[in-house]
């Protein structure tokens, strides 16, 4: 039985997947593959290196230095995070991946990004952390005005979400039978048309394929996510998403502000640690698979809750669970 992990992207609600993913690394939880977009593959990278709290770490220290994210580096180089400073001085010199616990860890990490000029989308395994793998992190979350497309094996790259934001099915299709999602809007929500589109024409005019992606994105990006309900539905997909909707700016300038919109994370990350390590894995990791399952889970969650209250006032997160169904063990 093989388990994987998806990781949606969403900007700075990306830290939110990082939260999830240190309580999921400070408990022992782990997969054999995990396919990011994104934020997703930014931050979630740190579960390839084993390096709980380092995504939330590393963007509080840097978030109001303006070599890190500024209008002067999108005025001056193309880029609001700076190519040299966010992806180069930070995880090689001054909040270095362990390069070596990345290359020792045998979970497959793969990257997604967007070919604007075919408007295919593009999967990079992440296995050494060196220089050329910052480029695919980074060409996975370069968003479309806010940064340059990256050039990078024959590829004109930028942001994987134009054209897989959720790749459940992909992990499904690679023959991955157990798999958990971490999105990153409540549930519920669904996307509507970009409003920035006429903007968007005149500044892309020379990829029609990326204009005609990011034109319908919001109908692909809506259809996915009645793929993962479905995939819910069926007992294949753990879904853990944020209770409600937490408005993140692409960039945020002052730590505080950073520490309150995660907050929210804060709650599962730090109170959730004391849940006991196996009501976490009967809740999260399926660990109940038998005919049971349905009461188990109802105990599992009644425990939680009773352990957690803060948790459960629902300022963290909720892992969807079709209760009925075998959870996805990982």
């Amino acid at each position: 039985m093989t388990a994987g992990l998806v990781l949606e992207g969403g900007g700075m609600r990306g830290l939110y997947t990082a939260g999830v993913l240190d309580v999921f690394m400070e408990h022992g939880i782990e997969f054999d593959h995990a396919v990011g977009v994104s934020a997703g593959a930014a931050f979630g990278v740190n579960i390839k290196s084993r390096q709980a709290g380092r995504a939330i770490r590393y963007n509080k220290r840097f978030c109001a230095d303006p070599r890190y994210a500024s209008m002067r580096n999108l005025l001056r180089a193309g880029d609001l995070y700076s190519v040299d400073f966010a992806y180069r001085t930070v995880p090689l010199e001054l909040d270095p991946f362990d390069v070596e616990a990345l290359q020792a860890n045998p979970m497959r990490f793969t990257v997604v990004c967007t070919d604007i000029v075919t408007g295919k989308a593009i999967y990079h395994d992440i296995e050494r952390g060196d220089e050329e793998d910052l480029d695919w992190i980074r060409a996975s979350a370069s968003v479309p005005m806010l940064a340059n497309p990256v050039r990078l094996d024959g590829h004109i790259l930028l942001d994987g979400g134009i054209a897989n934001s959720i790749p459940a099915m992909w992990m499904v299709r690679h023959g991955y039978d157990r798999n958990v999602a971490i999105l990153t809007q409540p549930a519920g929500f669904r996307k509507e048309p970009n409003g920035l589109m006429p903007i968007l024409r005149l500044t892309l005019r020379k990829y029609p394929r990326l204009i005609e992606l990011l034109a319908n994105r919001h109908e692909r990006y809506n259809a996915q996510l009645d793929d993962v309900a479905r995939l819910e539905a069926e007992g294949r997909l753990l879904v853990i998403r944020p209770s409600e909707s937490v408005k993140a700016p692409i960039s945020v300038k002052d730590p505080e502000v950073l520490s309150a919109s995660t907050r929210w994370v804060g709650a599962t990350e730090r109170r959730g640690l004391r849940m006991s390590s196996a009501i976490w894995r009967e809740v999260c990791a399926g660990v109940m698979t038998t005919p049971s399952a349905d009461a188990g889970m109802r105990r599992a969650r009644a425990r939680w809750r009773a352990r957690t209250p803060g948790v459960a006032a629902g300022h963290a997160w909720s892992a969807t669970v079709n209760p009925n169904a075998e959870v996805p063990r990982v």
